[in-house]
């Protein structure tokens, strides 16, 4: 058996841990069963978005009349536009592959690694061991547990990666990030899109009223249920059938399309480790536990993304990963994760970004300001006749600090980089006040909207 300074499983933000152990003279293993890159590369943040880029340029082709533009839309190749995608993939996909082969001081192990006992992991029947272990084995869609549903061919956001042919129709279970983001991007390409959401709006986490601007703005090309939930899927001839309860009044309908894809959530792959051979728990929901260093129950053994559940951002990730790096091996005084300005963006038609804390959950703790400014109080929120897009503050009434900041419209995970900064730096209200906005821009949006805050308890 061997024996290394660092075992990494995940090839994700593990990649970050990789790296750090590496440039500090260490030898490393990396266990990994592919497709390297973990999700984000593979499978999330980067081929959704390419994708979802090829959207936005057709919505505002759509919605560029209200500029006195009359553009048509002459053809859209479906097919093409998912290879591009998945060239890229393959093309990220293999260039890890030999960067890893080209690497001294690291031992890669292709193939599922579970734990035998604590800090040993056996991939592919050899077993390995680790003075410092990081599992960084992320998540997998989740499949509810609904009649009829194995029977049927549905997709995930994985499968629907692989579409060739352009459904005609489809219906999306589910109203969170990953399903309002497909469903911007699918029905963008022509598909008549159903979306199904068990709660009466969608996104839950996010402010209520940018829920409710979300659901009014795809309503106009996507037809959203909320309230309902499904009870039954049907294989047909010309696609599938979901039976759906309507929650209120429980009534009972059918709807009908050629696809149906999944997307309630994402479930923890820390089940597929044999952590009952270790000395690491996992709470209720399957995440791994861990404690503000982000180490696990077991000294030295740490879980970082997805697989922890904490936030399940790419970004927050790979912060994660950095960190807990940096305090299994630093061997200096350890710091502490900390999510108070993690940021998170929807790439729905419109946008959505969001730092900190809700306005209900700020009230629970603080006393608060809260502001707010539309897109065409600034002149060039004017200029690009953006009626209904939104900013919204929520500040610590006493210490002027912000607590939360949520945006929805054109640009906003871009306009919302401002408030991270102040946030993460531990400046306050007047830090962005002071702050010079050129003029005429879009990002006077966020001034705007500290200018507007009032006291509200």
């Amino acid at each position: 058996m061997k024996t290394y300074d660092v075992v990494v499983i995940g090839s994700g933000c593990g990649m970050n841990i990789v790296d750090e152990a590496l440039a500090s003279g260490l030898s490393v293993a990396l266990v990994d069963k592919g497709p390297l890159g973990g999700t984000c590369a593979n499978t999330g943040c980067i081929p959704s978005k390419m994708l979802i880029f090829a959207a936005d340029r057709v919505t505002e082709i759509e919605e560029a009349a209200k500029l006195g533009i009359e553009a048509e839309i002459r053809d859209i190749d479906f097919g093409s536009i998912m290879e591009r995608m998945r060239r890229s993939v393959h093309s990220v996909r293999e260039h890890m592959k030999r960067g890893i082969a080209g690497t001294e001081n690291l031992d890669y192990y292709d193939g599922t690694g579970r734990f035998v006992a604590d800090y040993t992991i056996e991939v592919n029947g050899d077993r390995i061991k680790g003075n410092n272990v990081f599992i960084a084995a992320g998540s997998r869609p989740f499949t509810p547990p609904i009649k009829g549903l194995e029977d049927v061919d549905y997709l995930t956001n994985e499968g629907l990666l692989q579409l060739t042919e352009k459904p005609k129709s489809i219906i999306i279970i589910g109203g969170g990030y990953i399903a309002v983001e497909f469903g911007h991007f699918l029905a963008a390409m022509g598909v008549e899109v159903t979306m199904l959401e068990m709660a009466d709006r969608l996104i839950l986490s996010e402010e209520p009223e940018i829920a409710d601007l979300l659901k009014n703005e795809l309503s106009r090309r996507i037809k959203i249920h909320t309230g309902v939930q499904a009870q039954e899927f049907k294989q047909t001839s010309s696609g599938v059938t979901v039976t759906v309860n309507e929650v209120k009044n429980g009534r009972i309908k059918d709807i009908s399309a050629q696809k149906v894809m999944v997307a309630v959530g994402r479930r923890s792959n820390a089940d597929l480790l044999s952590l009952d051979r270790t000395g690491v728990e996992i709470d209720q929901r399957g995440f791994i536990k861990v404690d503000e260093y982000l180490e696990t129950t077991k000294k030295s053994i740490f879980a970082v993304g997805d697989v922890n559940g904490q936030q399940m951002f790419t970004h927050v990730a790979n912060y994660e990963a950095s960190l807990a790096a940096y305090n299994a091996l630093n061997g200096r005084q350890r710091v502490k994760m900390d999510y108070s300005a993690a940021p998170h963006a929807c790439y729905s038609h419109p946008q959505i970004a969001s730092v900190g804390m809700s306005e209900d959950a700020a009230r629970k703790k603080h006393k608060v300001s809260v502001g707010r400014a539309r897109y065409s109080d600034v002149a060039q929120g004017e200029a690009m006749m953006e009626q209904d897009g939104f900013a919204k503050v929520i500040a610590d009434s006493e210490s002027r600090m912000i607590l939360g900041f949520h945006i929805i419209g054109p640009y906003a995970p871009i306009l919302i980089q401002e408030v991270i900064d102040a946030m993460t730096s531990g400046g306050g209200i007047d830090q962005i006040r002071r702050s010079m906005q050129i003029h005429p821009s879009i990002t006077e949006l966020i001034p705007a909207t500290f200018s507007n805050l009032e006291h509200t308890d």
